[in-house]
């Protein structure tokens, strides 16, 4: 089909007539100026992709109409311009990709036709762990290590990068997914076919909205999504509302960027702004570096916003200069995005857009926090730390509490270590990290921790021993300019070595803690601390000993260290005593923004991005050196216990089955609200009395082999025995948390893997009754593969997260919803009752379905099937078999 816009096309330089823009301003159209400038960006995508098939024109007029259409959950497509995926996410999209090939052959097809259409980035950065730390190889032991276990996930990786065309796959140890892809991958404005139009992604990261702080409309979404957007599918997406939040007035000097993320995150938590886009304005936001808006969009999925989006501006193109782009495609971007009407200039109210909500932030009322100890979004004041950690230990069970008796607060537990004697109580800090891409990116404050550094060991200060501290930088950048600054080996002497690049302690590749250390806290039972730079500290992601966990800007977690506990008021507690006997307070060390400022403008500079950069695809030997087949089909070892062929195809037809109800399901587990992706996918170590280690045992392998959840995310048959195994599960069916469950029929307590086979062997299936916020957290593929895999038919949810309830109906699980006012305990249930759902030949969105239990009662819920395209993928079984059929026909 031709397309109906094609008259708006033009050059957008007289002087390169082949080079044309869709001039989006020749509509004439008086809506397009009062769009918000995030809007701008689907609205363009529609009208250069308007085929009037999988885009029409009534989509444009949608978009173009937001203002109106905004509240009444119209459905719009989108086609970014590429995708990015990280190694975890990443590897099980190639493997799917790869059985792909295999069932297209099977049903006749050609398997070539399995492509990336939509250009594909690969960062390898969530394998490497930190095994190694305070010692000056601990680099080359972890990259080490990493090879050793990883192996064959790399040759499939390479296997990958050649048997796909537009794929471009970066090696381990260039840097961490979204860091690269601010300073390197990102594009700003495509260049391609022809055409100037807008960069924009969706990415197999929930953080892939980092890269809206650099005007790139992104967001996360979950590999099996993300692998239909890279066969040319659009994303499917109810127009959203869209919350201006504007920005006045100036930082104080001694606040951070990672003060302000966590005050925007909790602020925008309150205003509820789940499904929506935040776009941001008003003359602070000219305050914030591209590094400063790069972190606060990072932490979008914190408060729940699809994306976090700052406009193009003056400070952006001069980061472009900054990170040493290309000074010709520099121009290109600034001239197409001015020419289109997307250029912003933070302050000339006149250009404000519209916004269904505007909210206000005073950078000026911003005081240094943390969060924790269990959420993102639980902010606090650092000069309410001590007394905030102290009501935690003793309140209830749950976000806030721990539940510890007010006689044990002052429970201590001496230990040795390395030959000396030391104690851990309450409090305790056992892991500091400076990790993840929230703050790696930020040249600010990593100087500022390099600053901080080298004042306290100036002043004679020191990090105990057993403190597992680590240095992650999100790219070589980061450690060049350390270097250069001179402040690297302070932060060494302070325990803060580059232990690697990658996302490690953020992601629950922290590594073990010293046995002692782990052993005292679990003789004490203690509330031990982690603290690390990172943008998730849900329960049992950083460390199965740290129960308690902050996050904290680079600075802060040094300082944190240096004290050894989180029970201090910085305020009025020295930080430390050095040898002298002289009492050193935080205040005495802190940088000024002032003297970051001067260092950043000497230190950071475009000859280091572009050194670092040229050589990234080439500068890992050991990836030079692997060996990779470059076949059109994968070659399946089945012997491999990390890549194995998924069997997702394995009973496909090329006839559509007509949708069958569910029939006396059970339910496998009954669980509370803010179940986060964590408790339900495979993630961080495999102990080593689960299912899936009894899997590993069986295949001759030794603990020390196990290596992580996220190091075999290729191999079904563990990641279904890891499903569910997360230890802090909260399952009401048991009085504890534990990855369990009870198999009705015979009254047993098993694992959640166990219990499923019991079930899937006596042909039974399965339900999950949950509450609200179901699937918050990390986007996970398995998330949503796994619990299919445990032959989990259907969940039964207050609320979802958006991510989560989009990969269910990507694996063909049916989401469905209480109706308004209605939960479990208003119902009545208990989770012992039977279930049939009853499904109807004729599906419309978000229709009420009848679910009849076997005690005779009977209720509704709304199967949240939210548009026709969703709906289309539920009656194929899923999205992979709706495109499997697609190129097979």
């Amino acid at each position: 089909m031709s397309n109906p816009f094609a008259w708006i096309a033009e050059p957008l330089n007289p002087n390169q007539p082949a080079k044309k823009f869709f001039n989006l301003n020749k509509l004439g159209d008086a809506r397009y100026g009062r769009l918000p400038f995030s809007i701008r960006v689907l609205l363009e995508a529609a009208v250069r992709n308007c085929d009037e098939f999988l885009v029409k024109k009534e989509d444009v007029e949608n978009i173009l109409d937001w203002n109106v259409m905004q509240s009444k959950n119209v459905e719009v497509p989108f086609n970014p311009a590429r995708v990015i995926l990280q190694d975890l996410t990443g590897v099980p999209a190639v493997v799917d990709f790869a059985a792909m090939r295999d069932a297209v052959k099977k049903l006749g097809g050609d398997p070539e036709k399995i492509n990336p259409i939509c250009p594909a980035d690969l960062v390898i950065d969530h394998s490497i762990q930190v095994d190694f730390n305070r010692r000056s190889d601990s680099l080359q032991k972890n990259q080490e290590l990493e090879f050793e276990r990883n192996k064959e996930r790399f040759e499939f990786l390479k296997w990958g990068s050649q048997a796909f065309h537009n794929m471009k796959i970066i090696p381990p140890g260039s840097g961490i997914v979204h860091q690269v892809n601010l300073e390197y991958l990102a594009r700003v404005v495509f260049d391609q076919n022809g055409y100037y139009y807008p960069d924009s992604l969706v990415g197999t990261d929930s953080h892939t909205t980092m890269i809206d702080g650099l005007g790139v409309l992104g967001w996360g979404v979950g590999g099996i999504e993300a692998e239909a957007v890279m066969l040319g599918q659009p994303i499917s997406m109810v127009l959203p509302k869209v919350i201006g939040y504007k920005l006045m007035g100036n930082p104080h000097p001694l606040v951070t960027s990672t003060d302000i993320v966590l005050t925007v995150t909790k602020h925008l938590r309150q205003v509820g702004v789940v499904g929506k886009f935040v776009e941001f304005f008003g003359p602070g936001v000219a305050q914030l570096s591209i590094a400063d808006r790069a972190t606060i969009a990072n932490m979008c999925p914190e408060y729940g916003a699809t994306a976090a989006f700052f406009p193009v501006d003056e400070v952006s193109i001069r980061y472009l200069i900054q990170t040493g782009r290309d000074e010709e495609k520099i121009k290109h971007i600034k001239n197409y995005l001015v020419a289109v009407g997307m250029f912003r200039d933070f302050n000339n109210s006149a250009q404000d857009p519209d916004f269904t909500q505007v909210v206000e932030l005073d950078l000026h009322t911003v005081v240094p926090c943390c969060s924790g100890p269990k959420r993102p979004q639980d902010k606090v004041a650092v000069s309410e730390m001590k007394k905030d950690f102290e009501t935690c230990l003793g309140a209830k069970q749950g976000f806030k509490g721990f539940n510890v008796a007010p006689e044990r607060h002052g429970d201590r537990v001496k230990f040795v270590h390395n030959g000396s004697d030391f104690e851990l109580t309450h409090g305790s800090v056992v892991i500091a990290a400076i990790t993840s891409c929230t703050n790696t990116s930020n040249p600010s404050v990593m100087l500022g921790a390099g600053l901080l550094a080298k004042k306290a060991v100036d002043a004679g200060l020191t990090v105990k021993p057993y403190i597992k501290t680590s240095l992650s930088p999100g790219s070589g950048v980061v450690t060049y300019y350390l270097r250069e600054s001179g402040v690297m080996p302070y932060l060494a002497q302070l325990g803060f070595e580059v232990v690697g690049y990658g996302c490690m302690t953020c992601i629950g590749n922290s590594g073990p803690l010293p046995e002692a250390v782990a052993e005292a806290i679990t003789q004490g039972d203690l509330i031990a601390v982690g603290v690390l730079s990172g943008n998730r500290n849900f329960e049992g992601r950083i460390h199965p000993n740290t129960r308690a966990n902050y996050l904290a800007s680079p600075p802060l977690v040094i300082a944190y260290a240096i004290a050894g506990t989180i029970r201090i008021d910085f305020e009025i507690e020295p930080l430390g005593v050095n040898a002298e006997g002289k009492e050193i307070f935080l205040k005495d060390l802190w940088p000024t923004r002032d003297e970051i400022q001067a260092v950043e403008q000497q230190y950071v500079i475009p000859g280091m991005f572009k050194e670092v950069y040229q050589k990234i695809e080439t500068v890992n030997e050991s990836w030079n050196a692997l060996d990779a087949p470059s076949d059109t089909l994968y070659t399946w070892n089945p012997k491999s216990t990390y890549i194995k062929s998924p069997p997702f195809f394995e009973n496909l037809t090329l006839e559509l089955q007509p949708p069958k109800s569910i029939v006396d399901a059970y339910v496998l587990l009954n669980l509370g609200d803010s179940v986060t992706t964590d408790h339900i996918s495979p993630a961080g170590n495999i102990a080593r009395n689960s299912p899936a280690a009894r899997y590993l045992t069986s295949r001759s392998l030794t603990p020390r082999e196990f290596n992580s959840y996220g190091s075999r995310r290729g191999n079904d048959a563990v990641m279904v025995r890891g499903t569910f195994a997360n230890i802090r599960l909260s399952n009401k069916f048991i009085n504890k948390q534990a990855p369990q469950t009870i198999h009705f029929p015979s009254g047993e307590t098993l694992d959640v893997f166990d219990a499923a086979e019991r079930y899937k062997q006596a042909g039974h299936p399965l339900i999950v009754l949950t509450g609200k916020e179901y699937g918050s957290g990390s986007s996970r593929d398995w998330a949503a593969k796994g619990p299919f895999l445990l032959g989990i038919k259907a969940i039964l949810a207050e609320s979802y997260e958006r991510i989560h309830r989009s990969n269910l109906v990507g694996m063909g699980v049916i989401p469905l919803q209480y109706l308004p006012g209605e939960d479990a305990e208003s119902l009545g249930l208990t989770g012992r009752e039977r279930y049939t759902i009853v499904i109807p030949e004729e599906l419309a969105p978000r229709m009420k379905v009848q679910i009849k239990l076997d005690t005779g009662k009977t209720f509704h819920a709304i199967m949240r099937f939210d548009t026709d395209v969703e709906l289309t993928y539920f009656r194929n079984g899923g999205i992979l078999n709706y495109m499997i059929r697609k190129m097979a026909s």
